[in-house]
């Protein structure tokens, strides 16, 4: 081959810059350099698919592929397989923690009927017809009650996310896959101590389960221990320290923890970490934690979804693409006919019930870890692990496509006789709580002066939302029943907690005008036309607050300097 002087050129500069590479990635870690790889080709994909108005879940998981299919990941040496395996397991950690916070007991026994009724029956369905189809295909054993099972698991992310996103969060079909969701992430828990025993190398008989069972009782009876009587002393210690930075490392290395206990017991990190989030979900201070880590879900997220497509061989998924196609076309299929049925026996409208379908008709994260655990267990061939990957990764890329066209499918729908109308159940209405308000003042700081204005609305029946970074106020607000978000007025999420985009009016009660106008433009950002209120201690504070145009701004000075003149001038009214 003859090559002209330029092309040469060219040539050694590129075997210059990948020895180069080369070099580096032996100097850095390569889970590191590989996530680096990873971020950066996400922002690029990610450009072109939101001026595409196209769903970023899909460019995340084409990133993967495309990073391990191209020979990207050759880049880093011998060690490449290591930090796929090491980023794989990172996502799916960071992911069941962020899932394991957002899991509420509260909603448990609210939604208890559409828990145990639905969920159970869509459980059921789903991993019955699974099975028949996976029995088809040739599986037997174990590992076909896996296969069956993972495919009636469902995407609690995906879902509660596209209903945010629609606008639709505390709907009734938001609020009936929230219940599914939660029997669902029960299931699974359950599924994964026993997966050892079912498709492990001591599988078989009624002992190796039994012992699962125990394992398994003793460490959510500890989990269980650990939320009740240390967690939320810790906590409350913790947060007394007003440190913002403690509390974030406390709240991360109680995950840690929990989840090397897990893997102690024989159970998966994931697993673990679902168990962390969940002991510090059910304390006073989830909201706090909730919006500091929700920010960072989108990047876990990101994560997780980049290392399922880095786990995908291209040349395996083509040879049996048409089995892929027929798999994802099934699964969506058959499990939103199913969750439909089941949401229009619980009285749902024939829409809500197909977006409802929609949102859970796909296979889920937790059916990625399940069907990754049974394969490095043995339960499953990796020829069937690859294929139900790819069916679980696109099934749920299009949930977002299929929830927006299920509205426009329900007005055809509606004309036909058999669908009839129905009223929601009273279980699937708009929660109580933060989430139902509407109309109401949103209070940030309770000190006197936020004490004296939620004693007024109250006075009036006006609800109130009350956020405060005073751990003992806000134990003591909520012991009186009082609905009250540890957590910072600063931080958009916890805007979004404390339901603004419904709210009137928010009143900042503490004179910080800086840490107001950074409250303001995040509740802002959710309600534009939102009446707000704030302190000034000093005139170049109100100069601020002017020019961010918050609408009834306190002058402490003045307001001090007024009733100080009023009060002299009475006691010479009172000598007269």
């Amino acid at each position: 081959m003859v090559f002209r002087g330029g092309t040469w050129n060219a040539f050694k500069i590129s075997l210059g810059w990948r020895k180069m590479i080369l070099a580096a990635s032996n100097e850095v870690a390569p889970v590191v350099a590989l996530l680096g790889m990873v971020l950066g080709s996400v922002i690029v994909v990610s450009l072109l698919l939101v001026k595409a108005r196209q769903s970023l879940l899909v460019g995340y998981f084409l990133c993967g592929v495309m990073l391990a299919n191209t020979g990207a990941t050759a880049l880093l040496g011998e060690s490449s397989g290591e930090a796929i395996e090491m980023l794989a397991e990172l996502g799916v950690v960071l992911l069941m923690f962020t899932l394991g916070i957002e899991f509420s007991l509260r909603e448990l026994f609210h939604l208890k009927r559409i828990v145990i009724g639905g969920g159970g029956a869509q459980m059921l369905v789903t991993t019955l017809i699974g099975m028949a189809v996976g029995w088809g295909f040739g599986l037997s054993g174990a590992g076909l009650l896996v296969v069956g099972f993972a495919m009636a698991l469902s995407s609690t992310a995906v879902s509660i996310k596209s209903f945010q996103d629609m606008g639709q969060p505390d709907s009734p079909g938001a609020r009936l896959a929230l219940g599914m969701a939660i029997f669902q992430d029960l299931a699974v828990i359950i599924f994964m101590v026993v997966l050892p025993s079912l498709v492990g190398e001591g599988a078989g008989g009624v002992a190796p389960i039994l012992l699962a069972l125990g394992k398994g009782v003793i460490f959510l009876a500890s989990c269980w221990f650990l939320s009740i009587y240390v967690v939320p002393h810790l906590l409350h210690a913790v947060a007394s320290s007003r440190s913002r930075e403690l509390f974030t490392v406390t709240v991360v290395g109680l995950c840690a923890i929990i989840a090397w206990g897990a893997n102690w017991f024989g159970l998966s990190l994931a697993l673990g970490a679902f168990a962390g989030g969940l002991v510090v979900s059910e304390s006073i201070y989830s909201h706090k934690v909730l919006a500091d880590v929700l920010p960072f879900k989108d990047l876990f997220l990101t994560v997780f979804f980049v290392s399922v497509g880095l786990l995908i061989d291209l040349q395996a998924v083509l040879e049996s693409w048409w089995v892929i196609g027929l798999g994802v076309l099934g699964i969506l299929a058959v499990k939103g006919v199913v969750i439909a049925f089941i949401a229009r026996r619980l009285g749902l409208r024939l829409r809500q019930a197909l977006v409802a379908g929609a949102a859970l008709a796909s296979s889920g994260e937790f059916s990625l870890v399940l069907l990754g655990r049974a394969s490095d267990l043995g339960g499953i061939a990796p020829e069937v692990e690859q294929i139900l990957l790819a069916c679980t990764a696109i099934s749920m890329a299009l949930v977002p496509t299929l929830m927006r066209a299920a509205s426009p499918a329900s007005k055809v729908m509606e004309k036909w006789p058999v669908f009839q109308q129905r009223e929601a159940s009273g279980e699937l209405k708009e929660g109580a709580k933060v989430e139902a308000l509407s109309d109401h003042v949103v209070i940030c700081g309770y000190g006197p002066v936020g004490m004296a204005l939620h004693e007024a609305m109250d006075r009036l029946s006006v609800p109130v939302v009350v956020i405060e970074m005073n751990a003992a106020t806000v134990r003591d607000l909520h012991r009186r029943g009082v609905q009250v978000l540890y957590a910072d007025a600063t931080n958009p999420q916890t805007m979004s907690l404390a339901r603004v985009e419904t709210a009137r009016a928010i009143a900042f009660t503490f004179p910080e005008p800086l840490l107001a106008i950074e409250g303001v433009r995040a509740a802002r950002s959710f309600n534009p036309g939102i009446v707000t209120y704030a302190r000034a201690k000093f005139a170049n504070g109100v100069e601020q607050l002017q020019e961010e145009g918050v609408h009834h701004i306190f002058h402490d000075e003045v307001t001090s300097g007024q009733a100080m003149v009023t009060a002299v001038l009475g006691c010479y009214a009172v000598e007269e």
